[in-house]
């Protein structure tokens, strides 16, 4: 860890590697397709859709340097990441091909591993929020998301699904369950607002967290290295 955090936000410090990391149940769970990019368009549609690669690459590619914040309270800074706007991606296939109905605006995203976030769309249709598929120049890896994840740098990384394969929209929150406890999921989960969870104080979370850290970044490196040959 670096020691310097001035310039980090409520509660985080720098680290400086990326692990591969998220919920332990998620460590030996892998996306069966990394070469191909499907995304299902569900919920409270006029017409449910597929959407490949060909169309994603209709839209302007981007890239953008962001810092990477894991609600567990590290950060690693200056990743470049590359790929669409998910503004672009809503305006020009979600709208007219899918239709999502007036006020579907709870936005339900989940991954090839099972795991699975949410977020309004008001914040999904953020400048810096981006359907990715590159990183530090390179096709995303199975590490971090391959073939497609959510980046939305502003919100914990529990936002940030990877291995993305399905975006459902609804009018409402009901019948939602996420990956994990409710109180470890906040609605939003704004790193600038430290919106870590819900009901529990910060620094109580943060105390929770942080010995995870090691035991958590050393059990997914080890799944992803006996998933490899």
């Amino acid at each position: 860890m670096n020691s310097s955090n001035a310039d980090l936000p409520p509660g985080q410090r720098e680290r400086d590697s990326f692990p591969r990391f998220g919920l332990t149940q998620f460590a030996t769970r892998f996306p069966a397709q990394v070469d191909t990019i499907r995304l299902q368009i569900l919920g409270e549609v006029r017409a449910p859709i597929e959407i490949g690669l060909a169309e994603l690459q209709g839209l302007p590619r981007i890239e953008l340097v962001a810092d990477f914040h894991c609600v567990t309270t590290w950060t690693h800074k200056g990743l470049r990441w590359g790929g669409v706007r998910f503004r672009d991606f809503y305006q020009q296939l979600v709208l007219p091909k899918a239709g999502p109905v007036s006020g579907a605006d709870f936005v339900i995203l989940r991954g090839q591993d099972g795991a699975r976030s949410c977020m309004s769309l008001q914040d999904l249709l953020a400048e810096d929020v981006l359907l990715a598929d590159c990183l530090n120049g390179e096709a995303l890896g199975l590490d971090h998301g391959a073939p497609l994840r959510l980046l939305a740098p502003a919100h914990y990384g529990y936002k940030n699904i990877k291995h993305l394969d399905r975006i459902e929209f609804r009018r409402s929150s009901v019948g939602y369950r996420p990956s994990a406890y409710r109180f470890m999921e906040h609605p939003r989960a704004r790193v600038a607002a430290e919106e870590r969870g819900r009901w529990l104080p910060n620094w109580l979370l943060r105390l929770l967290y942080r010995p995870l850290i090691g035991p958590t970044a050393a059990r997914f490196e080890q799944a992803l290295k006996e998933r490899r040959p």
